[in-house]
């Protein structure tokens, strides 16, 4: 017997667990016998519940790519798992999928074959050392085993495949290439019955899907989060929602920075080309032709770690131009904290699907990589995009964020994101930066500072020394009440080198620095760039010794509260120990006070921020 209590998602005036207050709904007429709905969400039910009750097969669906070049279609290997009342077709549900090249092992995680990035800005990097080979794996049915306890219990089928070129997957891995986007889509289309699935990697019998009601729903974290974005520019009809945890939305912006070479934090020395060594695990008898034409002449021919400048090759790995074609809702997750693929990759997709109308809601935690929205959310959100259930959760607030201290299952909830009683606040460094100087509102403030480059000396300890010649740090007063930023943040700079390249770095930081905290204690956010990239990211223009340049450029997005006592401070220095190449120490950055400034997004704008900072 169904049950029903369905209720639509209010905003959320403190932190909690996601707000439930409406009258309950019809259910739709079509959900599968033995569906739970409580509260809108479909729950754990007998029908579904232990292993008697699933049925589980293996197949590799025919792609309409030919990857590999052996002269016939890829074909990717998918596992299913589903209610057994599916089994003959009488009974139909919706799917939750995901997809990944890391079902089938890595080359391990050393760094032993990344790039040396101790190199001088401009010149050839020192050749990268070939990748261990990645052997094959035990065969087994199952690509992974994710989600299947969650979904299935609750009515639904699990979905894996694996990526072209990894695992039992034919193809080559491309690293964002068209491949990418098209294998997800031939799996909804066998789902949707319009491809061709089989019981063999060549030849075989055909496996038919009967069992699908035709509603699909993508999920996955880093690289399996970026699928779901991939799979959805394809427009491919039957995928209903996608929930991308964390995805690299652009290979530009994972592996690069306002015309900058900088690396994703963890992983100094990774490059695109890299990745694809990290993944390629699938047969070895193509690996040669892959490496040859894809890695050599696509990867490695295009990636440019000289410049760094953003190409039309590099365009075509970011996912933001090829939206067009987008028709499902987005339920986006990350971490403001996340160093690795860093939130931008979220915010500036959902931002541009917004402005198409596109239905999407975010959950953003102070946490790093990865992190699944609520489960409560995340149930609720598959129940109305699969099975048409009018729980009201598109109706609610738009964005969710776990404010600090808080636990991410306990998320609270606002109209949007940004805070839209967020707004800009310019301030100004003034005093002396190689100590401690000032960040004010009124300027701007003439002067001029230099900084020596050092990058055997991290970032940490230049912010929290007291004195240094290798930064210039400059703090607001210790604030009177909390700080709520939420937004992104833009930096102006106007500076000199006294060499034909320089790096430059950016930190947002919360002072006094505390060895030990978290990092969103200390760290508010980061930003990176290039001079010589000052008029354009797709146009490198050598420096002119002692010659100034203006740069302006955003540091990443977030959404924080600063407390009582804390001071917000705006640091600059050039090379980053973390994130960018690491040239020899001495070069010399002049900055212009008068053509710095950065701009904060502050809820409750001028006022609040002079509340809480003027004595």
């Amino acid at each position: 017997m169904k049950k029903l209590l369905l209720h639509t998602l209010a905003l959320l005036s403190a932190p909690g667990a996601l707000a439930q207050d409406a009258a309950p709904a019809a259910l739709p007429d079509d959900l599968p016998p033995g569906l739970v709905i409580e509260d809108g969400a479909a729950q754990p039910a007998s029908a579904f519940s232990g292993r008697r009750n699933r049925i589980q097969e293996a197949l590799w669906v025919e792609t309409e790519f030919d990857s590999d070049g052996d002269g016939s279609r890829d074909r990717v290997y998918v596992d299913v798992t589903r209610p057994k009342v599916t089994e003959g077709g009488a009974v139909k549900v919706a799917a939750i999928y995901e997809t990944s090249p890391y079902y089938w092992g890595v080359a391990g995680f050393g760094t032993d074959f990344f790039w040396d990035p101790r190199h001088e800005l401009g010149g050839q990097p020192p050749e990268r050392p070939d990748a261990p080979n990645i052997g094959p794996q035990k065969e087994r049915m199952l690509n992974s085993s994710s989600y299947i306890g969650t979904f299935v219990r609750r009515g639904f089928a699990v979905v894996h495949s694996a990526s072209p070129g990894t695992g039992p997957s034919q193809g080559c891995p491309t690293i964002g290439g068209q491949n990418e986007s098209l294998a997800p889509k031939a799996v909804i289309d066998w789902m949707c019955g319009r491809a061709k699935g089989f019981d063999a990697p060549v030849g075989g019998e055909e496996v038919v899907c009967d069992w699908c009601n035709g509603k699909i729903g993508m999920i996955g974290t880093s690289y399996n989060g970026t699928l779901p974005v991939a799979a959805a520019t394809t427009g491919v009809e039957g995928l209903e929602t996608i929930v991308p945890v964390a995805p690299n939305t652009s290979y530009y912006h994972y592996y690069r920075s306002n015309g900058l070479v900088r690396h994703p934090g963890g992983y100094m020395g990774e490059d695109i080309d890299v990745l694809y060594d990290f993944v390629h695990s699938g047969a070895e008898d193509r690996r040669p032709w892959c490496n040859e034409n894809v890695r050599e002449k696509i990867l490695e021919a295009n990636l440019d770690r000289v410049t760094g400048d953003y190409s039309d090759w590099w365009a075509a790995r970011d996912y933001v131009n090829q939206l067009e074609k987008v028709r499902c809702s987005v339920l986006m997750a990350h971490g403001f904290n996340d160093w690795n693929v860093m939130p931008e990759h979220s915010v500036r997709v959902r931002e541009a699907l917004k402005a198409k109308g596109i239905e999407t809601i975010c959950y953003y935690h102070q946490g790093g990589h990865g992190g699944d929205p609520p489960m409560d959310l995340l149930v609720r959100w598959f129940t109305r995009y699969l099975y048409g259930v009018e729980n009201g959760v598109e109706d609610g607030p738009r964005a969710y964020i776990v404010r600090e201290g808080d636990k991410r299952s306990a998320p609270t909830a606002y109209a949007d994101w940004p805070n839209p009683a967020a707004a800009d606040v310019t301030l100004f460094p003034a005093g002396p930066g190689n100590q401690v100087g000032q960040l004010v509102e009124a300027g701007p403030v003439s002067g001029r500072q230099p900084v020596i480059d050092d990058v055997s000396i991290t970032g940490a300890a230049l912010a929290s020394a007291g004195a240094s010649d290798h930064r210039l740090l400059f703090a607001t007063p210790e604030l009177q009440a909390p700080v709520h930023l939420s937004g992104t943040y833009r930096v102006t700079l106007r500076l000199a080198a006294d060499k034909p390249a320089a790096n430059l770095s950016v930190w947002l930081v919360s002072l006094p620095w505390i060895d030990g905290a978290t990092i969103n204690e200390n760290i508010i956010s980061r930003g990176w760039a290039d001079p010589q990239n000052a008029e354009s990211i797709r146009t490198s223009k050598p420096l002119e010794p002692n010659g100034f340049v203006d740069l302006a450029f955003d540091l990443q997005p977030d959404d924080q509260v600063i407390p009582v006592g804390a001071r917000i401070g705006l640091m600059v220095f050039s090379s980053d120990a973390d994130f960018t190449l690491k040239p020899e120490k001495g070069t010399r950055l002049l900055f212009d006070l008068e053509g710095c400034s950065i701009t904060l997004p502050v809820v409750g704008g001028a006022l609040a921020w002079r509340a809480a900072t003027e004595l």
